[in-house]
């Protein structure tokens, strides 16, 4: 009797022989999604080594353990960028194309800039212990906090994004947007002291710009009116297409911001479930009014506790 399988692989093998983009047999030399998720967890390690080292710290013993996380990490990306800019510039000449000595520099730089990602990311856990009044310590968030995963592994692939490395800075957004439900393009630019509560169904789009000091609730969308993907990649544009958040900002759990021109002035309040597609001027309260419309800005007013 023939194996059943034999003729289940037999249709595989012909579903590859058309020519279209998911039937390429060359991504053995596209980057390994698993190598780029474990230079990740080698950098965690080095941005908070007094969490999850597995034996007391001392100023003797710290300089070995972030060597033991950061030497892996930097053969990793070596050889993950390598892979990723071979594969973008494969139709350029050879004489144009990245080579390993720029991949090395360029994971040279991004490791040179691990300083001012923990100070950033201070920032962030600070915000994270003084907005919420459950969290019982600076540990309890950094242990247990799915926006500190999230915003490591963005501040970490924004990095990458700002260093033209392809494909690694949405490996790893994506991974944290499998883990932690807050999905954060790599493009996006946030300031500092940045904190999402709960974070679950979290959305910023790639042009988005936010503030310092800036609060989102689950559920909250800053996207774009509609998606001409395939014009922008062909024309290379760069066009701004999601929200700007000014300083001070709060957004309130399952609101939906929408288009590049809009602003959210500063220390303005956006309230549960508003549907907002306009700018609103600094300190402004806009809230969801039964009849499924936002409340109309209003004048801005003092800054007040909602």
């Amino acid at each position: 009797m023939t194996d059943p399988l034999e003729g289940v692989l037999d249709a595989l093998v012909e579903s590859y022989a058309s020519d279209t983009p998911l039937n390429s047999l060359e991504t053995y030399a596209l980057p390994n999604r698993r190598d780029v998720v474990q230079a990740f967890n080698h950098i965690f390690h080095v941005l908070y080594m007094g969490y999850f080292s597995t034996r007391r710290l001392s100023p003797q013993t710290l300089r070995m353990s972030l060597t033991e996380h950061l030497l892996p990490a930097s053969e990793i990306l070596c050889t993950q960028i390598s892979l990723a800019t071979a594969w973008e510039d494969r139709a350029q000449e050879a004489n144009e194309r990245r080579c390993d000595l720029w991949s090395k520099n360029h994971v040279n730089q991004i490791l040179a800039q691990l300083p001012a990602l923990r100070e950033q990311l201070r920032g962030d856990v600070e915000a994270a212990f003084a907005n919420d009044p459950s969290a019982e310590s600076i540990e309890d968030v950094v242990f247990s906090y799915p926006v500190v995963f999230a915003l490591t592994a963005y501040r970490l692939a924004h990095i990458l994004y700002k260093a033209n490395i392809p494909m690694l800075p949405r490996i790893l957004t994506e991974h944290a947007h499998a883990k932690t439900g807050i999905d954060i393009h790599p493009g996006a630019r946030i300031g500092k002291r940045f904190f999402i509560d709960h974070g679950t169904g979290v959305v910023i789009g790639a042009t988005s710009v936010i503030g310092n000091n800036v609060k989102l609730y689950q559920g909250v969308t800053l996207g774009a009116h509609s998606v001409h993907g395939d014009v922008e990649r062909r024309r290379g544009l760069v066009v701004k297409r999601h929200p700007t958040l000014e300083d001070g900002v709060t957004i309130y759990a399952g609101s939906t911001i929408l288009g590049g021109d809009t602003v959210i002035g500063a220390n303005s309040v956006i309230g549960g479930n508003v549907w907002l597609t306009e700018s609103v001027p600094p300190r402004s309260r806009i809230f969801f009014h039964p009849s499924g419309h936002p409340t109309h800005p209003s004048t801005p007013q003092e800054p007040e506790t909602v």
